[in-house]
């Protein structure tokens, strides 16, 4: 279904209170950028629109007392959100004493649904159906192809997204997937070895094939942003997903940093020691995603189980000794851990914590935290906001 599909609930006639369900106080990436005349109508509809996303319900008065616009703007974008229904308005406030009761506007939060899919996971490809608030719906996944191959992937990845679009019940917004790899910015997998693609255009090709608006990143910056978003985080800080593969997203200064390469947080790839090591689906021995990621962890412990904490301490170390300069390089305030409690809790992270305390500047970066994520679906939450920042502004 497209943004334009479908109906809408009709406005309430009764007092509706301020939104007590969106995604927690929320945190939007500061710009860096001047905001240009000819960018200003497109800089005001986001303001509106991340206002109204993460403080709920409003008048327009309240609208423009809280973003500086004036009545007028404030009156013109809402008419125009209305007319688009991105925006509804849903009852009114009770006032008491003369003047006419202002009507309260907000998000239409019921009326659009995201897909977010993550191609990370060690032996299936996960999807949901998202409401804009985050809440997962309607829950999906593929069988990863065992081997690498480009071209099964993609059909995997394809038949997941159709199965997601068949199960919405609303309008999508758009199509939000986190892979492994390195993205450029308009979608492109230049690399992503362990799912066979190369130079592959995945954010065009799949839109064209579902008809939908479609944003891919990797599937580590797409959970920095969830983590940054919604979760505990502070402004500086690196989130590292565990999965099949290695990657890192960061965050610096409130905002993502991505490197001219489109890079930055490629770290699985970082050859950990001089000792050799595991052999990496990228042909290189001893590189961190092979001593850390998931496969080879669980297979490591099911054939040795008594060498459990061995192998997590030694995993953990190596960690540590791959990010101990990109934390005092960018003087990182925490390091954020996504991937199974069960492996990562407990003896990795303990390892982990003093090796980068042993590495970094005695009496700086002491107060350095390494910590699991406490959040659940942690990429899947990262393409609504992918999802939600490239079609409304909302970040």
């Amino acid at each position: 279904m497209s943004v334009s599909d479908g109906s809408r609930p009709a406005a309430s006639s009764g007092y509706v209170a301020a939104n007590t369900h969106a995604f927690g106080p929320g945190r939007h990436l500061r710009s860096r950028s001047k905001v240009l005349p000819e960018h200003a109508r497109g800089h005001n509809r986001a303001l509106v629109l991340q206002t109204l996303y993460h403080s709920g319900a409003m008048s327009r008065a309240d609208l423009s007392r809280e973003t500086g616009l004036t009545r007028v703007t404030i009156s013109d974008l809402v008419a125009e959100f209305i007319a688009d229904r991105i925006v509804l308005e849903i009852g009114i406030r009770e006032t008491i004493g003369p003047g006419k009761p202002p009507i309260l506007i907000d998000i239409d939060r019921v009326g659009h649904q995201i897909i977010g899919i993550d191609l990370s996971g060690p032996s299936a490809f996960v999807g949901a159906v998202l409401s804009l608030d985050g809440d997962v719906l309607h829950r999906g996944e593929v069988a990863r192809p065992e081997k690498a191959d480009g071209d099964a992937t993609y059909a995997a990845t394809l038949e997941l997204a159709r199965m997601l679009a068949a199960a919405a019940t609303q309008p999508l917004l758009g199509v939000g997937i986190g892979t492994p790899g390195v993205v450029r910015p308009d979608g492109v997998v230049l690399s992503s070895p362990n799912l066979g693609w190369t130079n592959l255009p995945l954010e065009a090709k799949l839109g064209t094939d579902l008809d939908l608006p479609v944003l891919v990143r990797n599937d580590a910056n797409a959970a920095v942003l969830a983590e940054y978003t919604f979760g505990e985080a502070k402004a500086d800080f690196m989130l590292i997903k565990i999965g099949r593969g290695v990657g890192a997203g960061l965050i610096t200064g409130s905002q993502p940093l991505m490197g001219s390469r489109f890079a930055a947080g490629e770290i699985g790839h970082v050859v950990v020691g001089t000792d050799g090591g595991p052999r990496c689906a990228c042909g290189k021995d001893g590189c961190l995603e092979a001593w850390l990621s998931v496969t080879r962890l669980s297979a490591a412990i099911a054939a040795d189980p008594e060498a459990r904490d061995d192998i997590l301490r030694d995993a953990g170390t190596r960690m540590a000794i791959a990010i101990a300069p990109i934390v005092a390089a960018l003087d990182l305030s925490e390091v954020v851990l996504s991937g199974p409690a069960e492996l990562l809790d407990g003896t990795l992270i303990d390892a982990a914590v003093e090796t980068l305390h042993a590495r970094t500047l005695e009496g700086v970066f002491e107060d350095a935290l390494i910590r699991l994520t406490h959040q659940d679906d942690i990429v899947l939450r990262g393409a609504a906001v992918m999802v939600l920042s490239g079609q409304l502004g909302v970040s």
